[in-house]
């Protein structure tokens, strides 16, 4: 690990401050992922600036009927908060799915969905990874692909981003504050975060010295009906194999409205647009989730690999999906009787 200057930030302008005036400086929240690319070399900034009291860690309701999540509650508290987990009870599963109680207990909301997109590879300094030296190749081509995407991923880059609670995010159509050198703005979650393309050392669209202030979630009556379903290959801290969060509304038998995003197969979460197109109006029964499911993959590109590769998951994500929209929505199995 290289020498850092370490700076606690007075509030969230001082740090942006610090931070736009040093191209090799870092904001430092709860530091569960880039404590680690530290020790590993991954990571090297010349200063890191703790925002830990510069953001608010407060969730407060909103004019509209939703919620304001400070960037600096932390993922624990945010699972167990009342109103979140009576109205948004796919957030609280997503969290809960994650990582470990004091990893929980570390990170913050601001933090976590900003945790890098990465592979074994990536945190491995001695291969080749694009992600970590532009133009040096992905050592995951051709090697072990067991977690690796299998959507949305380029020639450059097959990593999946790897947080639980973006999934949710996104289900959510959250919108995120972000403070800058050159003022406040606002991202919908969905542009926050980016496909590898030409460019998979950038992770996000946030420019550099961009802070995350706060995450707003609207007031969504059908999050009420929804959850979060992770597969993993074992019980607890594990990065997901496939993972699906959705909400529904549902009257009569009949799929009014949907939304459904995907985990363990980007670069970013999937949000299952197609997906949601055929259920939408349909009758809920399980030979229409599955058809759902396979539109959604249709594009789907499994990878080979030293380790029997990853086309397992596009079966794997299909369940999943079906099992979780089940749940939710019921309806016959099979297209049969009930």
């Amino acid at each position: 690990m290289r020498p850092f200057t370490f700076i606690a930030a007075t509030d969230a302008a001082d740090a942006v401050r610090l931070v736009a005036a040093d191209s090799h400086a870092a904001f430092l929240g709860g530091g569960t992922n880039l404590v680690d690319h530290l020790k590993l070399g991954v990571a090297e900034p010349r200063a890191l600036i703790d925002v830990t009291h510069a953001t608010s860690a407060r969730i407060t309701g909103r004019p509209d009927g939703g919620l304001r999540i400070g960037a600096a509650v932390r993922n624990s508290d945010l699972a167990a908060d009342r109103s979140v987990r009576e109205r948004y009870p796919l957030l609280a599963q997503a969290l809960l799915a994650g990582a470990s109680g004091q990893l929980r207990n570390m990170a913050t909301v601001g933090g976590n969905p900003l945790q890098r997109t990465r592979c074994v590879y990536f945190q491995d300094v001695s291969t080749p990874c694009n992600k970590r030296a532009p133009g040096s190749g992905c050592s995951a081509l051709g090697g072990y692909t067991r977690y690796h995407a299998i959507l949305g991923a380029s020639e450059h880059c097959v990593a999946t981003h790897p947080s639980d609670l973006a999934v949710a995010l996104a289900v959510l159509d959250a919108e995120v504050r972000v403070l800058g050198a050159g003022g406040e703005r606002t991202i919908a979650f969905a542009d926050l975060l980016r496909l590898p393309g030409d460019e998979p050392d950038r992770d996000t669209t946030l420019a550099h010295g961009e802070l995350v202030t706060a995450i707003d979630l609207p007031a969504l009556p059908m999050a009420r009906r929804s959850a979060y379903r992770k597969v993993r290959d074992r019980a607890s801290y594990a990065f997901a194999l496939v993972s699906v969060a959705a909400a529904v509304e549902v009257h009569g038998g009949r799929i009014d409205d949907v939304r459904i995003a995907l985990g363990g197969v980007a670069h970013k979460p999937w949000r299952a647009h197609r997906a949601e197109a055929a259920l939408r109006g349909a009758d809920a029964t399980e030979d229409g989730y599955r058809a759902a499911a396979e539109a959604e993959l249709v594009d789907a590109r499994p990878l080979d690999g030293l380790d029997g590769g990853n086309a397992f998951k596009v079966p794997l994500l299909t369940r999943t999906l079906v099992a979780v929209l089940r749940d939710l929505a019921g309806g016959p199995a099979e297209g049969g009787p009930r």
